[in-house]
């Protein structure tokens, strides 16, 4: 399978799960409990992108400054801190670590 079978391939993919989620009965989305699992699951791909982006590096774990950076924005969105500070904390933590080591 050559490049242009491939996108072709992944563009029809694409198509046909769009069209399949237009094609689900109304009455499965006025479900109560739709809202809730939608919700859950597009907290759990941003979790899962989110440890997959702070603790590897290709196929290795790496704990470097990507950890001090995630950890001190965790904080200072648990203290609520407005989200402008939270970014400037975690790229003023992520620069101190990457100094020192």
């Amino acid at each position: 399978m050559n490049l242009w079978s491939a996108l072709l391939l992944a563009c029809a993919s694409t198509y046909a799960i769009k069209w399949l989620g237009h094609a689900v009965p109304a009455r499965w989305l006025r479900n109560p409990r739709m809202p809730r699992v939608a919700g859950a699951l597009t907290v759990a791909l941003l979790a899962s992108l989110t440890v997959m982006n702070t603790f590897a590096s290709g196929t290795t774990l790496a704990l470097d400054a990507r950890l001090a950076a995630l950890a001190t924005a965790a904080l200072a969105l648990a203290l609520r801190l407005p989200f402008l500070l939270v970014v400037v904390l975690g790229a003023a933590a992520a620069a101190l670590v990457r100094g020192w080591a």
